[in-house]
């Protein structure tokens, strides 16, 4: 039997975070993380873009506007304090058509609003920030969009974590509970407050404590192709203007910390929560829950999920990704994309009394446990303000 006054569940860079935020605030508290993995971050936090978002994207009276901008900073700033690897490389958003101008004045809308930095900039203007863009007749440039390693985030946030006292537990896997005591494979814990930041099976887990009624994770699959050229040969990270009613943003370039390019990611549905490769982690019945889930979505969804599906798996297709790369920015060329990347998962939040994809940061809990259950991008930008979130909704549940 292991006891600590709080257990976290996950070792993302949410579960992380939140657990750092804890040893903040009760400085004698035993904390103990526990991560089924052999090491954090295998997961989202791991294989994502390594995107520091700026936070335009978000509806202003949403928690992602909330916490992006701050996120930036404050991970940013992390960032140069450790001296890890930070590509300060900006961002282009860039229209196609006539008829992607509203939105693009729309996220203009929404950053001054979410008081972001973000520039209004002419065809000649944003060839002058990336010689090799396509834009029609405007683009929006934004400055503090920036690139890290997420590996090396987390790795350095796990540090400091041990440093501070925390307990981290690999290779600890989540098997149920009993009352106040987590069974896992290895011990079982008694814990005095449990944090649930377990990613793509954070609903699961809620179930067991009674929460989630309404939610499951569906799951979808990412993939980058990397470039063949040269570091420097795409000056800034480069988006297409997004549709606004779903919570993907669609191919796009990102300048990696080494100043190497990728395009991505997909959005694929993928058949089981860590469908990366092959057969890999097939769970039958994790295949008929998100099946089922999915076409539920087919038929009665507020938005066209079946031409989402069918676009994104597509992009299985490297001469369909290039293809749609090609829409941004000129001189692109199959025969520079041959390497995908690491595949990654992303853990989507599904209301399904509503049927919709859920776009915003959702926490649930009470004075005995609370779950991360939508945790997405920009989920890692947020880590740092988001975890001081979750930190008081604990407070304020256990009076």
């Amino acid at each position: 039997m292991v006891t600590s006054d709080f257990l976290v569940i996950g070792g993302g860079i949410i579960g992380l975070s939140i657990a750092r935020e804890l040893r903040r605030r009760f400085a004698d508290a035993r904390i103990v993380v526990v991560e089924k993995e052999a090491w954090c971050g295998a997961h989202a936090s791991g294989r994502n873009s390594g995107v520091l978002h700026a936070g335009f994207y978000y509806s202003p009276d949403s928690l992602k506007a909330k916490f992006t901008r701050l996120g930036n900073e404050q991970l940013t700033a992390y960032c140069e304090d450790k001296k890890l690897p930070l590509n300060k490389c900006g961002k282009l958003v860039v229209a196609k058509h006539e008829g992607e101008l509203a939105s693009l004045d729309e996220l203009l809308r929404r950053g001054r609003a979410n008081g972001i930095a973000l520039e209004e900039v002419t065809e000649q203007e944003a060839k002058a920030i990336e010689p090799r863009v396509k834009t029609y007749r405007r683009a929006l440039f934004s400055p503090r969009t920036a690139t890290v390693d997420p590996l090396s985030v987390v790795n350095a946030v796990q540090a400091d974590a041990l440093a501070e006292g925390i307990r981290i537990h690999h290779g600890t896997t989540y098997e149920g509970r009993n009352n106040h005591q987590v069974r896992t494979n290895r011990e079982t814990y008694e814990a005095g407050y449990v944090v649930n930041a377990a990613g793509l099976y954070a609903d699961k887990i809620a179930q067991d404590f009674g929460f989630s009624e309404r939610y499951r994770i569906l799951p979808f699959k990412g993939l980058y192709l990397y470039s063949n050229e040269p570091p420097g040969a795409i000056r800034t990270n480069i988006y297409p203007v997004p549709d606004l009613r779903n919570p993907f943003l669609g191919v796009h370039f990102t300048v990696t910390v080494s100043g190497r390019v990728k395009i991505g990611p997909t959005a694929i549905p993928a058949l089981w929560r860590e469908q990366y490769r092959g057969l890999n982690n097939f769970r039958p019945g994790e295949l008929i829950e998100v099946v089922g889930q999915g076409l539920g979505l087919l038929l009665h969804s507020r938005f066209d999920f079946a031409r989402l599906a069918l676009s994104e798996m597509a992009k299985y297709s490297r001469s369909r990704m290039v293809a749609l790369a090609s829409e941004l920015v000129n001189g692109v060329e199959l025969r520079q994309f041959q390497q995908w990347g690491e595949p990654g998962i992303r853990a989507q939040l599904l209301d399904i009394r509503e049927k919709r994809l859920e776009m915003d940061f959702i926490v649930e809990g009470d004075h005995r446990s609370i779950h991360v259950l939508n945790a997405v991008s920009p989920a890692f930008t947020c880590a740092i303000p988001f975890s001081g979130y979750v930190c008081d909704r604990i407070r304020a549940l256990t009076g």
